[in-house]
């Protein structure tokens, strides 16, 4: 019965503790690729959401916006209507208008109406902040995804 209790002096090696170890240091790098996995995801979700929600609000709302008939309306619908879609707190949408007008001086414009209304989705990772005693850690960088629309603002049937 020699070898059978509750501890065994000749089970103890220099082995012993090997595996807590190498658990500290793998459980870590276990956590950071799950964060990563998990915000490339939530990022990819974002964008498809985005993708299809800009474009739809650009038609929608930017050829004619409700009320008043200006640039500064059309660019704050189409950027409302895009978080509503989005509905999450770590995406920021970014919406701009420019004008497009022929630069060249020989050249006629079928359309001097044509606005080009770019939409940027910024995506910060989760967690954007972790404080713990002595660390602090912020994200260092956020993720931009960019669409890009020209419509003529006055013929609501014109997309280019």
């Amino acid at each position: 019965m020699r070898g059978r209790g509750p501890w065994n002096p000749k089970l103890v090696t220099d082995e012993s503790g090997q595996m807590a170890v190498e658990l500290a240091v793998l459980v870590p790098v276990a956590i950071v690729v799950a964060l990563t996995a998990l915000n490339l995801m939530r990022f990819v979700g974002a964008c498809a959401v985005f993708d299809r929600a800009s474009l739809d609000a650009v038609i929608a709302h930017g050829v004619a916006p409700a009320g008043e008939q200006t640039g500064i309306t059309a660019v704050e619908e189409v950027r409302s209507s895009v978080e509503t879609a989005l509905d999450d707190d770590s995406c920021e949408v970014e919406v701009s208008a420019e004008g497009l007008a022929d630069e060249g001086e020989g050249t006629f414009s079928l359309s001097s109406h044509l606005t080009r209304f770019s939409c940027t989705l910024v995506f910060r990772p989760w967690p954007t902040s972790l404080r713990m005693p002595g660390i602090t850690y912020q994200a260092p960088l956020s993720l931009r995804h960019e669409r890009t629309l020209v419509v003529d603002r006055y013929r609501p049937g014109v997309v280019l």
